[in-house]
């Protein structure tokens, strides 16, 4: 038990809160502060051309005097893909388990790190490591990937326990199940208050074990009779040693297909976490030495997930597989939600190549997230004083909320949070008015943070209204128009096809020229701007689009 009286805890989500992915919660006990994952979420369909999207951590920056360490609960990229771009600004302690720990390795070395340089330590969930004014427990759960823990901040007001992703899945794929033990001791202790996931709040019942995934996987790889193509995260351990057992069984060689995927099953093998018979695994090179019965091709996509790979197969431009009849492939994942069209028109494309898609059916996935039973099953080992749900959209935390007053938990003692949003306790209160900088930091290429809503904006209007530029040259002296005005367009209209609406436009900027030059008080940003609003309002009149128009005027 912690001695020290503490006066002041502080939750803050500063990623996780009211969405699915990008988890990163702040505990501050007194003047220690404390981070639980640091995760990343893939763009929406609206953020064009961004690559990952991580949580604004500014918070953190301007207190990392008092951060004492960083604890991560699995390695999921949701929970461990933003520690590169944080390590860059800040520079302690890192707790995870094994598996994790190599995962984390395998991040920060493709980013350039050197790993001497920083401080990884590896836990179990038998560990305690204390700290001035709290010690942190760990507590076993069961998810789509091993070595999973939840985390216990111990004080002398209660416990703030976070519960990371997790189901109670008894009959899992490494037969290492959760620790309900441990959970109901943490509970009997006085818990303060419970962060908890909100994924699969608004499905009742219980989320089916892993296990039932082999027994389907099996009879879909016995029934096929070309070649399988799986396509899952490549940081879920459980469903690639599933498609090894079942490759295995029905005597066909793996392919590991993608960066991604070779890396996290080389890590995953080389610490024992993966099981792999011999002569099951083959290179590509290896490929045409049998026949497509023989084959299974496990891939993913370019940051781990797998519908981008679904997508590049079905559009025919996946560098490593080219679909054809008779194959069948198995999406064993769900879509980011949002990304569902994008999954169903590549499903029609691969069912017009001859592909059997075998997608959201037959229990070839199964969630790692708990159904309603489950996380009422969690507040109850728990017992908190307050509840906190976290990791999903709103409504699912809305509804994860009303599990919670369902079993007992007063509706004022449920905070439903924001990003950013501070819950603060004291001895004598409890309340959840004030809000910390947070936000979306946007990842593009090698730029961090440079993509700000403007320039999404402007990739909005050039996806769906395209560009116009007008290209003018005036004489230096008279000011008169030497050449031009030119008119390129690139996603608006077919310029041949236009060529009267080309007319008129030219007739408008010819106009707008002679007028600035007669009056004497010729400035470029005046004219730039005359012809960029009144081409935005003739266009619009004329086609009921609304284009990007940038004016080019030069001098000669």
């Amino acid at each position: 038990m912690i001695k020290k009286e503490i006066n002041d805890i502080k939750v803050i989500p500063l990623g996780g809160a009211g969405e699915v992915g990008k988890n990163l919660y702040v505990i501050n006990i007194d003047e220690e502060i404390f981070i639980v994952d640091a995760g990343l979420k893939f763009p929406e369909s609206e953020m064009y051309g961004i690559d990952k999207v991580i949580p604004d951590i500014t918070y953190l920056v301007e207190n990392k005097e008092k951060i004492k360490a960083v604890f991560i609960s699995h390695g999921h990229e949701d929970h461990i893909g933003a520690l590169a771009y944080i390590l860059k600004k800040i520079n302690v302690p890192i707790y995870a388990t094994r598996l994790t720990i190599g995962l984390i390795k395998d991040i920060l070395s493709d980013e350039g790190f050197n790993l001497k340089s920083i401080n990884l330590k590896t836990i179990n969930p038998d560990a305690k490591i204390k700290f001035e004014n709290t010690a942190v427990s760990f507590f076993r759960t069961t998810h789509n990937i091993p070595d999973s823990i939840g985390i216990s901040f111990q004080t002398s007001m209660g416990s703030i326990v976070y519960t990371g992703d997790f189901k109670f899945d008894y009959s899992p794929v490494d037969s290492i199940g959760p620790d309900i033990n441990k959970m109901s001791y943490i509970g009997n202790q006085g818990v303060l208050c419970l962060i908890s996931d909100s994924t699969n709040a608004e499905k009742p019942g219980y989320t089916p074990s892993e296990s039932i995934v082999g027994v389907a996987l099996n009879n879909e790889f016995f029934k096929a009779n070309g070649r399988l193509i799986v396509a899952t995260f490549s940081s879920n351990i459980h469903r690639i040693q599933q498609v090894i057992n079942a490759a295995a069984t029905n005597n066909r060689k793996v392919v590991f297909v993608g960066h991604c995927m070779q890396r996290a099953v080389s890590i995953s093998k080389e610490l024992g976490y993966l099981k792999i018979p011999k002569n099951t695994l083959i290179q590509m090179s290896e490929v045409d030495k049998y026949n497509d019965k023989q084959l299974v091709f496990l891939t993913t996509g370019n940051q781990g997930e797998p519908l981008s790979a679904v997508s590049k197969i079905a559009k025919q431009v996946h560098k490593g597989i080219v679909a054809k009849s008779g194959d069948t492939l198995i999406i064993a994942s769900t879509p980011v939600p949002g990304d569902e069209i994008v999954v169903y028109k590549s499903i029609n494309l691969l069912m017009r190549l001859g592909v059997n898609v075998i997608y959201n059916e037959k229990q070839i996935h199964v969630s790692g997230h708990g159904s309603q039973e489950e996380l009422k099953l969690m507040i109850q080992l728990m017992k908190p004083k307050y509840f906190i749900p976290v990791h999903g959209d709103l409504k699912m935390q809305i509804a994860h909320a009303k599990l919670a007053e369902n079993i007992g938990i007063e509706r004022d003692r449920v905070f439903l949070v924001d990003n950013g949003d501070v819950v603060h306790f004291t001895k004598e209160s409890v309340n959840n008015v004030k809000k910390v900088q947070a936000g979306n930091v946007l990842i593009d290429g090698l730029g961090i943070g440079d993509i700000g809503n403007i320039v999404l904006r402007d990739r909005r209007l050039l996806a769906h209204d395209g560009i116009l530029v007008v290209v003018i040259t005036l004489n230096k002296v008279t000011k008169k128009v030497v050449s031009g005005p030119e008119i390129i367009s690139r996603g608006f209209i077919y310029v041949r096809e236009s060529e009267k609406l080309i007319e008129q436009s030219t007739e408008i900027i010819n106009r707008l020229v002679n007028k600035s030059t007669s009056e004497g008080n010729f400035e470029w940003s005046f004219l730039k701007s005359n012809i960029r609003d009144s081409l935005n309002e003739f266009l619009y009149e004329k086609t009921k689009r609304k284009p990007m128009i940038l004016p080019i005027i030069m001098e000669v």
